[in-house]
């Protein structure tokens, strides 16, 4: 009997022995035949790292082929994570040594798409922390030293506005340009020449193929895929030009804030009136795009972003009330609709009226004055009375003839429209206005007073509360309606918009554009910025040169009326002639001073064009709240027809105390 139980316990051995070396042999044959090529990739994959090689970015150069943006080599920081979470342990490590906070580290690792691909955890990174991690690679599993190219300014923040910076690319940018293939970490360009010339710029990145040992340490170098630079740029941009109006631009706004204005930034530009070119656009204040080389802490962000005095801003590309600088416009209206000639003359004491009275900037007025010389001294009382004598229908068409009112097509982000005044225009902003003023005080009464109707115990409550409801929308109507008379253009609105006021909003951009299509006789060109994009071997990408914009539909000897005038501003007499007195060049200008509602201080303005014999430069000056264009913004301008002449400059000087009216 015990015999039998041994044996049927034998078999039953068996059977399960048998059972398990089958199973065994199933799935050896299945690793080792069936599933072998699957496991070979997954063993070459663990064993074998690629390494991505940054590719430099192309560089910017101004048009004399001076280098205005390159790059340098910098050490990186990467962890990968070897197929497996990376230890706390190391991450700490790291993070004490590079003075972050490990929830940083942390969240840059939730970037990894791919298993074994390295993600960057920091930039520029000292070489005392690279060779502290190469000496103890035992205590920083996964971590990996590489040296990547980022963007280097030789001239700190000249052109900031125009150059742009570049940080890692965004995550909506990598959303919409994803199929460009992007990837989270790429460098991209978030603005001005960086961001619109990014695809020219962006280089092909290269990569390194290393075979690591189980802890992830480099054994042998498997072969380099080297990357491709980017391509080269060429701006219009003469960089000795633009560093010059840059620093006038600054003396300018120091000297104005020392005479008690707030004088919080302004901008200069200068045109080559043949061709389009910018030749300078600079913005004041300006950033340092150096500072986007490094990691910056969200902070840090915070604060460049944040700062009170804007520096992020482009002045040139923002809307400015023109001031005077329009008074050509409303000029070659009144002549172009025959309301005027060039010998009409009125005798100003002063003041205007028309149901007020309106006071020239000059007290006591300037006698008789005709078409020419009122642009000469800027007279407010003949720009009043041709402007109601022309209509703003007119006055509008003319501001367009000359791109008022649109955007210039230079390519910018950050470029606006601006305004050209209209009685429809008028109407819309007004009633806006009215409309978030006095709709949610509509609504709730009526809000109120339904719930109250609602919970009213008989019909003579109700009808009671809608009596009541009813006279307190009555009174907010009768408010409202005694504000809606402005909704209509008036005669005063035409003599704002006559003399640059008003409604008027314009880019120095546009004022620039403006100038140099008086200067071409009309001929308007696009103002455009790059010259030329060649590729890391050479070879010629992409060229850009003029375009004719439009053409102003004005009489020539409508223009010619308008030079003249606009060439004595700077003679005897004229408005700029403090600045440009012992300046040997001919210079055709116009000055403006635009008020500011609520905010101390004028705007001054300055638009000229020089030589007036063969124009060849336009430029356009604005300083915010900082008092008389002719006293404050012209002397930049003066500076910047110094340097393009080669002549000397006034660099420093204080606001000028003569010949600066307006």
């Amino acid at each position: 009997m015990e015999r039998k139980v041994v044996e049927k316990k034998v078999r039953v051995f068996i059977m399960l022995a048998v059972v398990v070396f089958a199973v065994l042999f199933f799935r050896l044959a299945e690793l080792q035949i069936f599933r072998t090529e699957q496991f070979a990739v997954l063993a070459r994959e663990n064993r074998l790292r690629l390494m991505t090689i940054r590719a430099p970015r192309g560089e910017i150069y101004d048009r004399h082929g001076q280098k205005i943006v390159g790059n340098r080599p910098v050490y990186t920081l990467s962890i990968a994570n070897l197929g497996k979470p990376v230890p706390p342990a190391v991450i700490k490590r790291l993070a004490r040594l590079l003075g972050k906070d490990e929830a940083e580290l942390r969240e840059k690792m939730k970037a990894q798409v791919l298993p074994y691909e390295p993600v960057r955890v920091a930039t520029d990174v000292p070489l005392s922390v690279v060779t502290f991690i190469e000496e103890h690679q035992e205590d920083f599993p996964g971590v990996l030293v590489d040296i990547t190219p980022v963007r280097a300014y030789p001239y700190g923040t000249t052109l900031a506005h125009v150059i742009g910076y570049v940080q890692e690319i965004k995550p909506e940018q990598l959303e919409k340009y994803k199929d460009e293939g992007y990837k989270l970490g790429d460098p991209f360009g978030q603005d001005g020449i960086e961001y619109v010339c990014e695809r020219y710029l962006r280089g092909e990145d290269g990569a390194r193929y290393l075979e690591v040992d189980a802890t992830g340490r480099p054994v042998r170098d498997l072969g380099v895929k080297p990357p491709v630079s980017g391509a080269n740029v060429t701006l219009t941009i003469d960089l000795k030009l633009q560093r010059v109006a840059e620093e006038a631009l600054k003396r300018a706004v120091e000297a104005a804030r020392r005479e008690g204005y707030p004088a919080p930034g302004g901008a200069a530009v200068a045109e080559d009136v043949r061709t389009g070119e910018i030749l300078a656009l600079a913005s004041f204040p300006a950033y340092d795009p150096a500072a986007f080389t490094r990691d910056l802490k969200p902070q840090e962000v915070a604060q460049l972003f944040g700062a009170p005095d804007k520096p992020f801003l482009n002045r040139a590309l923002r809307a400015y009330p023109p001031g005077s600088t329009f008074k050509m416009v409303t000029a070659m209206a009144a002549l172009e609709s025959g309301k005027i000639t060039p010998k009409f003359t009125i005798y100003d004491t002063g003041v205007y009226v028309l149901g007020r009275v309106f006071h020239d900037w000059l007290p006591g007025g300037h006698g008789r004055v005709d078409l020419v010389k009122a642009i000469q001294v800027s007279c407010d009382v003949y720009f009043w009375t041709i402007g109601n004598l022309t209509g703003i229908n007119e006055i509008a068409r003319i501001a367009r003839e000359f791109g008022l009112g649109e955007t210039t097509g230079l390519g910018l982000p950050g470029e606006v429209a601006g305004v050209v005044p209209t009685p429809e225009y008028k109407y819309r902003t007004v009633k806006a206005y009215l409309d978030a003023v006095f709709d949610p005080r509509f609504e709730a009464v009526r809000k109120k007073y339904a719930a109250l109707i609602n919970q009213a115990p008989d019909g003579e409550s109700r009808a009671r509360l809608e009596r009541e409801r009813d006279r307190k929308l009555a009174a907010i109507q009768a408010e409202y309606e005694r504000y809606a008379w402005d909704l209509q253009w008036r005669a005063y609105d035409t003599l704002n918009t006559a003399i640059g006021q008003g409604y008027n909003l314009y880019t120095p951009l546009q004022l620039v554009n403006y100038a140099a299509t008086i200067a071409n006789n009309g001929v308007r060109y696009r103002p455009y910025l790059v010259k030329k994009v060649v590729g890391p071997g050479g070879e010629l990408i992409a060229a850009f040169g003029p375009e004719v914009a439009g053409r102003a539909k004005v009489k020539p000897e409508t223009l010619k009326v308008i030079q003249e005038g606009m060439a004595l501003v700077t003679k005897p007499g004229g408005t700029a002639y403090g600045a440009f007195y012992d300046l040997p060049v001919n210079v055709a200008a116009k000055t403006g001073s635009a008020e500011v509602s609520g905010r101390k201080g004028t705007h001054a303005l300055f638009i000229a064009y020089a030589p007036v014999e063969k124009p060849e430069v336009a430029v356009a000056v604005v300083v915010e709240n900082a008092g008389h264009g002719g006293s404050v913004a012209a002397p930049v301008a003066r500076d910047i027809f110094a340097a393009y002449f080669g002549l000397p400059l006034k660099m420093g000087q204080e606001i000028q105390k003569t010949g600066a009216g307006d």
